[in-house]
């Protein structure tokens, strides 16, 4: 080989210089770092299935004996899916598909390092690690079970089952229930078998169906850095079976079946027809012979259908009593409560005769029957003794019954016949058998053979005469009455009629009407008629009461009654005239404020109590006052703004006005009262003063006032005497004890203190001087001076007296009146 390269080279290439150049070349290769490092050749690397993609999971590193530079790869196999990325020059490895241990718990790659001339390639297997991701799931539920009501307590009903894929604790389960406080059922938190709790029963008539959530729990587990716990919940119904305690019963008996002389081996005799007695939840019902069949025949045990086994001349019997028994079956399958009966089966001839109905003296078409309107649902018309019978023997007696007639009160039972029956009718709808609607109800009984060519019938009437009852209370025309009347009515006046109607008939159908209630004590009520009517001695008055209401009863002769309520108004009339207080009034006008009065209607509505004021005369002229006509208020005219201008109009210095004021309502017809007004006019308003109003008011009574004024003058002299008096017997006993020099002070009232004594005190006070006269005014002039009266009690320092402008108006008043009294004794002398 050397050889060949030197003859290849020539001279030019030295033995040294290929020496040199053909030194070994040696692999890269990668380091081996542990199962639980992050960098190396990815040996036992295991990783979390919630790793977030795009995470850098691994850095592969590796090296080169000569130092050359590494590249890294990484491959999967053919057809896998690739979860992950490599970068080339840094190993970098990074999750790019999202992870699912369930679905995939190992990952094969291939990974590589090369230095550009020699590659090294390695299998290597990630383990995919769990993560609590994923919550348990049931397998057998939802559900749907049944538990008879007498289950007993702590009894197994069902066993739930749920899975859990994650491993360790994530993927253990356990159970629960919602609301377990309040449940009637536990779970087993291990095996999830469903139980009926300790002491607890289940009862249909209470809860017919329960409806369980069952809550699964796996044990918890790491899922992206956090604990984590995961549940799942589905609904387990139970639905309570009634307990069987009644026993099946047969509906169509007795029972009546024929064998013709044609007859072949299979044909169908008759069917029984047996239900549970437990309607709530029956159970279905098997049939079975007990005894009487001979062998030679035979019943479906679910249809209750008997069927001929033999040819009809093998028959050794003419007539077969066959005894059925139905028993009702558990849903386990077990034969529980049964009933028997007894079915004839008589062996007959060909087809020749149709259906036949029989009363009790033989074959009847017609059948009557008289009794009450609304029987019980479900009663057996016992008056109707129907048999039906067809004379031909197996399939040629098979005939139905039919009962064809107004709506659907009455059904037929049995609705299929096999030679002969006895026809029950039963009631279906009660309310509709009504007397009031129906009288007499006429139906028609159809029988109608089935299987034979002829197809024979026959048909009967069926006549029911209702009888009346008192179903019905009487009935008022409307809920409530309204009713007007006058007041001012006589007694016995007629207010309202009212009426009701009880469709009943006879003595049952009759009403009497009554009234009763807080406002009925005025009002009386035809019992016959319903005519509502005012007692005689009756006086409705609106002004005392305007609104009554009470009730009216209608009753039949048994009691049975209905109530409607009146209402009755009073209408008011205009019979009361405006009153006023006092038809004389006195009163004083000062000029710029209105004087009021006032009147009252006693009508209890608008417009008879509305009332309009207006004055009807006024001296001595009568164009001094205006009035307001709804409010009474009488005032000046607005041009009158002193006493000079009523002196121009008037002439007169001084007077009293009279108006003539007139009061009227605005009904129908209207009425009007009038009333003297004396007023006398001032400029000025006397304002207060106990003393000011009484003085004003009595101006036209000067002799009263004076007297008053000198009542009050010698009661504050006897005053001033007494109070002097005992004074001076005070001081002249305490000058006994005190001497002349003796100066002491002296707090009588606790309240002044320094008071110095005069030694000897000052003489005791005179009694005060009587006021002297007043003094004559003539009828032209006006006094406006009032004397006063003064007293000395003792030496106190005299102040000025303070004047007011209140103190001024009252002697100006008390000197008007002083004139008055003048110019009437003047008056009187000429």
């Amino acid at each position: 080989y050397m050889l060949k390269l030197i003859s290849l080279f020539g001279d030019r290439v030295t033995l040294s210089h290929f020496l040199m150049n053909s030194q070994a070349d040696f692999a890269p290769y990668f380091y081996d770092n542990g199962p639980y490092s992050r960098n190396g050749n990815l040996a036992f690397f295991s990783l979390s299935e919630d790793t977030a993609v795009g995470t850098q999971i691994y850095c592969l590193n590796g090296t080169d004996p000569e130092g050359q530079e590494v590249r890294y790869g990484l491959s999967f196999d053919p057809g896998s899916k690739e979860f992950f990325r490599i970068d080339p020059k840094s190993g970098n490895i990074t999750l790019i598909e999202k992870l699912d241990r369930e679905k995939q718990d190992s990952i094969d790659v291939l990974v590589s390092i090369t230095d550009g001339k020699s590659k090294v390639v390695e299998r290597v297997t990630i383990f995919v690690m769990d993560a609590n991701d994923e919550k348990p799931e049931f397998r057998n539920m939802p559900a749907f079970i049944d538990v008879v009501e007498t289950t007993e307590s702590g009894s197994s009903i069902y066993k739930v089952e749920a899975v859990d894929k994650d491993t360790g604790s994530g993927g253990s389960v356990t159970y629960y229930l919602q609301s377990q406080h309040f449940s009637l059922f536990t779970v087993d938190r291990h095996s999830g078998v469903v139980r009926i709790k300790s002491g607890e029963m289940l009862d249909y008539e209470k809860t017919k169906t329960h409806f369980i959530t069952v809550i699964a729990k796996d044990g918890g587990g790491n899922f992206n850095g956090k604990e984590q716990f995961l549940s799942s919940s589905a609904t387990l119904t139970v639905n309570v079976i009634d307990a069987q305690d009644t026993p099946p019963s047969f509906i169509g008996t007795p029972y009546f079946g024929y064998v013709y002389e044609i007859s072949v081996p299979g044909s169908e005799i008759i069917t029984v027809i047996a239900k549970d007695g437990d309607v709530g939840n029956p159970n279905p019902v098997r049939y079975s012979f007990v005894d009487g069949d001979d062998g030679v025949f035979s019943i479906n045990k679910t249809s209750g259908c008997i069927s001929l086994l033999t040819q009809p001349i093998f028959l050794k019997r003419e007539i077969f009593n066959i005894q059925v028994k139905a028993s009702e079956v558990s849903p386990a399958g077990r034969l529980m409560d049964y009933g028997v009966t007894i079915v004839v089966i008589r062996v007959v001839d060909l087809n020749n005769n149709p259906p036949t109905f029989y009363g009790v003296n033989g074959p009847q078409n017609v059948f009557e029957l008289t009794m009450y309107e609304h029987p019980p649902e479900g009663e057996i018309l016992r008056g109707l003794q129907i048999i039906v019978n067809d004379s031909d023997q197996g399939a040629n007696a098979k005939f139905n019954l039919r009962l064809i007639g107004p709506g659907r009160m009455l059904r037929v039972v049995p609705q299929t016949v096999l030679n002969e029956a006895q026809v029950t009718i039963l009631v279906e709808d009660s309310a509709a058998m009504d007397y009031e609607k129906h009288q007499f109800l006429t139906y028609k009984l159809l029988a109608v053979e089935i299987d034979t060519p002829e197809r024979f019938s026959a048909t009967a009437d069926i006549v029911i005469h209702l009888l009346d009852t008192n179903d019905n209370a009487p009935k008022f025309s409307s809920d409530y009455y309204i009713a007007r009347i006058p007041e001012n009515s006589p007694g016995g006046s007629n207010v309202v009629s009212v009426t009701a109607t009880d469709p009943d008939s006879g003595s049952w159908g009759d009403v009497k009407y009554s009234v009763y209630g807080s406002g009925a004590d005025l009002f009386l009520i035809q019992p016959e008629s319903g005519i509502i009517y005012t007692q005689p001695w009756a006086s409705l008055d609106a002004e005392v009461r305007s609104k009554y209401n009470f009730y009216v009863k209608a009753e039949d002769t048994e009691g049975k009654y209905s109530l409607a309520e009146v209402f009755v108004t009073v209408l008011d009339l205009n019979d009361h005239p405006p009153s006023f207080n006092d038809n004389f009034l006195e009163t004083t006008m000062v000029i710029g404020a209105p004087v009021k009065i006032e009147a009252v209607d006693d009508d209890a509505e608008v417009p008879n109590n509305v009332i309009q004021y207006a004055i009807m005369k006024a001296e001595p002229d009568n164009n001094i006052f205006e009035i307001n006509a709804d409010t009474g208020e009488i005032m000046l005219k607005s041009y009158i703004k002193s006493m000079a201008i009523i002196q121009n109009i008037t002439k007169h210095r001084d007077c009293t006005w009279s108006l003539v004021v007139q009061a009227r309502d605005r009904g129908q017809p209207s009425f009007s009262t009038t009333a003297v007004i004396k007023i006398d006019i001032t400029e000025t308003q006397l304002k207060g003063g106990p003393l000011g109003p009484f003085l004003l008011q009595g101006r036209n009574k000067p002799l009263q006032i004076l007297g008053m004024l000198a009542g009050i003058i010698a009661l504050m002299v006897t005053l001033t005497v007494v109070i002097s008096t005992a004074i001076f017997l005070r001081n002249k006993k305490s000058n006994r004890i005190l001497p002349n020099r003796l100066v002491e002070n002296v707090n009588y009232n606790n309240n002044v203190s320094n008071i110095r004594r005069q030694w000897p005190p000052p003489p005791p006070p005179s009694a005060p001087s009587l006021p002297p006269p007043p003094p004559l005014c003539t009828p032209r002039e006006r006094q406006w001076a009032v004397p006063t009266v003064s007293a000395t009690v003792g030496p106190r320092p005299k102040k000025k007296p303070v004047i007011t402008r209140q103190d001024t108006v009252n002697k100006a008043l008390v000197s008007e009146l002083k004139m008055r009294l003048e110019q009437k004794r003047i008056k009187v002398r000429y």
